[in-house]
């Protein structure tokens, strides 16, 4: 089959070199649409109680959406600053689509105790389209920020979106010229030639126009949160290479081979081509994980992250062989070593752990273990401004808004809803929850009840709130939402649905690497091990991000707790990143098992041919990885930190100790399966290795035990 598809492809290469060239068009030209319709509003999760009362209240609730202003640097209660905050503030009630705007001067808790800041909220009207609230916001910042002071600071509500989506767009640009260079200069060293060092790039950059494709024609259907801009580009551009890396390496050996170039092509498609395929197959069956979330971000991160695997996937099968068949000529084939010589660094430590395999196991993985261990103490939040660099308009806001106000200022509160027949005995029992509990009655006869927490919006006091409005209404027809309200939902649903995305993901990953492999026993010894690496990478980032150890250095600080974006995706897709290295490495010891029938040594040749290639295509990721975590989102140095140290010990530790020491433990077992599965495996099996004179002799020396 895949030699088919490189045999069309090379047949049709303008065909193909048009249609991947429309695809960049549109995803450099309609995709970066996406920048102006990013969300940050990650944590709905629909049918939760939480949503359900939010949305209550857009219906019953006049008031929309708020934006807040902050003057501040100076004495604002100087005369001429006060007559300019009050002619704003008219200004502003005056602008269509503005619902109120309090007086800072008269109302209580908007000037600060030390006269040097003030706040001005300012709240839209409800049901306001996309158009008339945007046409109102931007009045509303444009005559606010005229006030001449030293600081006025404007984020919040609709605003925040925009601020967060102008600073995505800042920071993948930033990324890309960072990596590029970077990786070219990587794969210079690699291949010793320009030629095969672009075209990775190529491929690279066909997975950035992917992303931003994908993610532009998911956010016509879902909300696309700010952060998959990031998370998605940087996968895209990382597998691309990975795959590219992969394809060209072995090209480069059957170059060596023959001096026939479309034949050479041909049989890497049909070789490093099955691992590739079965590779993106793996990746996206890992995501498939996060749709078994109701969530909205998860579902929506889920399937663009998918789609720029499968994209990545297909350039490295279509695009790279007509590039290949065109441009392969002029790259010099793999150096001829003596017998031996070729990974002699991977072979040796190949045979110190399948030699010292009991060793191994007893040092490494309790070192793995040991790591892991502060997962055990994992919390996840929504967060605050705290998360955003320290120049975005939001994080300057809250620095200052902290900086002059008592602590709570602007923290939003837990909101109940007490609907018409709620018992007052009940409402009185949950306004007495907080002292600065404040009511107001909507239309219809139905009452909104804000309780503030003392601490952050979606702290540890705040979902203590919102447990105890839950103890105390019993059948009552109330009900709460707020941050802290739709934090203990996500929880809950995350809990509740977490066994079913890990059954799922581990039954599509069993499934296809017995397909790949015609074992029963590598599939699980693989996600035993990839399990390993996994949990010591999230284990470092609850360390880092959440307790707070060298946080400083990544240019953060230590949270009390994890965004809840992170865990899952770095779950996710560091699970998918994992299987890549374990089936580059598995596609060649199968091939050399194929073609001598020594188990033993076949598990040395695996790692003396892939070995290179693994370790390659690790650090190029980790420079990928590396090169997003630049621009200071905490949820992204979450997630790339996270990623990083997942695919650097799983192509280092686990791949080059743990799978040969696990591999000879097993030893000719480690290729068994029940005989009806073996035969159900060779018809069904996608077994295109293209034989080559070493494999050619013993082709017939595949046996299950």
């Amino acid at each position: 089959m895949l030699s088919s598809l490189a045999r069309t492809a090379t047949r049709r290469p303008l065909t193909v070199i048009l249609l991947w060239v429309l695809f960049l068009l549109l995803g450099f030209g309609l995709g970066t649409g996406v920048f102006g319709r990013l969300s940050d509003n990650v944590p709905e999760v629909p049918g939760t109680e939480s949503e359900q009362a939010a949305r209550y209240l857009d219906r019953a609730d006049p008031a929309g959406e708020s934006i807040t202003g902050v003057v501040a640097g100076t004495a604002v209660t100087a005369p001429g600053l006060r007559a300019q905050v009050e002619r704003a503030v008219a200004d502003v009630r005056g602008i269509e689509g503005i619902a109120a705007v309090p007086d800072p001067y008269t109302t209580d808790g908007l000037t600060a105790r030390d006269g040097r800041a003030l706040i001005i909220p300012v709240t839209l009207d409800g049901g306001l389209g996309d158009d008339a609230e945007k046409k109102a916001v931007d009045a509303a910042v444009d005559r606010v920020e005229r006030i001449d002071a030293p600081q006025v600071r404007v984020s919040g509500g609709p605003l925040l979106g925009q601020q967060l989506g102008e600073r995505a767009q800042h920071d993948v640009r930033d990324a890309e010229l960072i990596s590029l260079p970077v990786v070219l200069a990587l794969l210079l060293v690699v291949f010793g030639g320009l030629r095969a060092a672009a075209l990775p790039l190529v491929i690279a950059v066909s997975g950035i126009a992917g992303a931003f494709l994908a993610l532009f024609g998911f956010s016509h259907v879902t909300d696309i949160s700010v952060y998959a801009i990031q998370v998605t580009t940087m996968l895209g551009l990382g597998l691309a290479v990975d795959y590219a890396l992969l394809m060209l390496v072995r090209f480069r050996e059957e170059r060596r081979r023959t001096p026939d170039v479309d034949e050479a092509v041909r049989r890497t498609v049909a070789a490093a081509g099955r691992t590739v395929l079965f590779s993106g197959l793996t990746v996206t069956v890992s995501l498939t994980g996060l749709l078994v979330f109701p969530s909205v971000f998860l579902r929506s991160m889920g399937l663009a992250v998918a789609a720029v695997v499968v994209i990545d996937m297909l350039a490295a099968l279509t695009l790279l062989p007509v590039l290949l068949a065109r441009f392969g000529g002029r790259i010099a084939p793999a150096k001829a070593r003596p017998e031996g010589e070729e990974g002699r660094f991977f072979a040796r430590v190949a045979r110190f752990a399948a030699r010292r395999r009991v060793a191994v196991l007893a040092v490494v993985v309790p070192a793995l273990l040991v790591l892991a261990l502060p997962v055990t103490g994992l919390r996840i939040e929504i967060g605050d401004a705290t998360q955003l660099p320290a120049t975005t308009e939001a994080r300057r806001l809250y620095d200052t808004v902290d900086a002059h106000f008592p602590p709570g200022t602007g923290v939003s509160p837990v909101t109940v809803v007490l609907k018409p027949g709620t018992d007052a005995a009940t409402a009185g029992r949950i306004r007495a929850l907080s002292p600065a509990a404040r009511s107001r009655a909507l239309p219809g006869g139905a009452t909104v009840v804000q309780l503030q927490p003392s601490g952050r919006a979606d702290g540890a006091r705040a979902t203590a709130l919102v447990e105890a409005v839950r103890d105390l209404r019993g059948e009552e027809p109330v009900q709460v939402t707020g941050p802290a309200a739709r934090l203990v939902d996500f929880r809950a649903m995350l809990a509740d649905r977490v066994p079913w995305a890990a059954l799922t993901v581990l039954a599509g990953i069993f499934v296809l690497l017995f397909a790949f492999t015609g074992s029963v026993l590598i599939p699980l010894r693989t996600i035993l091990t990839t399990l390993l690496s996994l949990g010591t990478a999230l284990g470092v980032v609850v360390w880092v991000f959440q307790d707070g150890h060298l946080a400083g250095l990544l240019g953060a600080e230590g949270l009390g707790a994890l965004s809840l974006t992170a865990p899952p995706l770095i779950v996710a897709i560091a699970f998918g990143l994992a299987m890549d290295y374990e089936l580059f490495i598995l596609a060649r010891m199968r091939e050399a098992r194929r073609a001598t029938g020594d188990d033993r040594e076949a598990v040395v040749t695996g790692l003396r041919r892939s070995g290179r290639v693994v370790t390659c295509a690790a650090l190029l990721l980790a420079v990928v990885f590396g090169a997003f975590m630049t621009g200071g989102f905490s949820p992204i140095l979450q997630i790339g930190l996270g990623l990083t140290l997942a695919v650097l010990v799983d192509a280092t530790v686990v791949r080059m100790l743990l799978v040969p020491a696990t591999m000879a433990l097993l030893g000719r077992w480690a290729w068994w399966a029940p005989r009806p599965l073996h035969r159900a495996h060779e018809r069904i099996a996608l077994g295109e290795e293209a034989p080559t004179p070493e494999t050619a002799v013993a082709g017939s020396a595949a046996r299950t035990p």
